[in-house]
């Protein structure tokens, strides 16, 4: 795995669209003093947190819903509660730093198409902000987008705006 520093390079100078530039700040930690080291993520603009989550946040998060769904889904293994379960609480935008690391990974090592499709809403999310979505293809995602989590209809209007586009009121 790379650095985290070479990670953040990547996302903040590499990746992110140029009208975001010096506006956007990633920040991911692990506490040692935790256990497991668990940590945090953080995404700035202009200094100020406008997103976290954190390791326990995900966790109980996704042990509850793994619970509620293994009630409701008596036939479906543990596995699959767990599998479905962890993707509803990363669509709810609560996810460890360790899943931020490997949805980079992901991101990083798929084209952009790939990216805005993807079923990991990390991804779709560093993917609105990446310099290879054009004004063009972000008007034309707007339908789809009344589709995501609120969070990242958060980053897509702060893409927008960042760009002088004009939003529908119903986003």
């Amino acid at each position: 795995m790379a650095t985290w520093s070479g990670i953040r390079n990547k996302l903040e100078n590499e990746y992110l669209a140029q009208s975001l530039r010096g506006h956007i700040q990633y920040f991911v930690t692990s506490y040692s003093k935790a256990p497991d080291h668990y940590g945090r993520v953080a995404i700035r603009y202009d200094g100020k947190e406008i997103f976290r989550t954190d390791y326990f946040d995900w966790d109980m998060t996704a042990w509850l819903s793994d619970l509620r769904l293994c009630n409701e889904y008596p036939d479906k293994s543990r596995l699959e509660c767990w599998k479905i379960a962890n993707n509803e609480t990363i669509n709810s935008g609560k996810f460890s730093h360790d899943i931020f690391y490997d949805s980079f990974s992901e991101f990083d090592n798929q084209g952009i198409e790939k990216s805005l499709s993807s079923e990991n809403a990390i991804v779709r999310m560093l993917a609105i902000l990446d310099r290879r979505v054009g004004k063009r293809r972000l008007i034309s995602m707007k339908d789809r987008i009344k589709n995501e989590p609120d969070w990242i209809k958060n980053f897509y209007c702060l893409r927008m705006n960042a760009e002088n586009l004009s939003l529908d009121k119903e986003l």
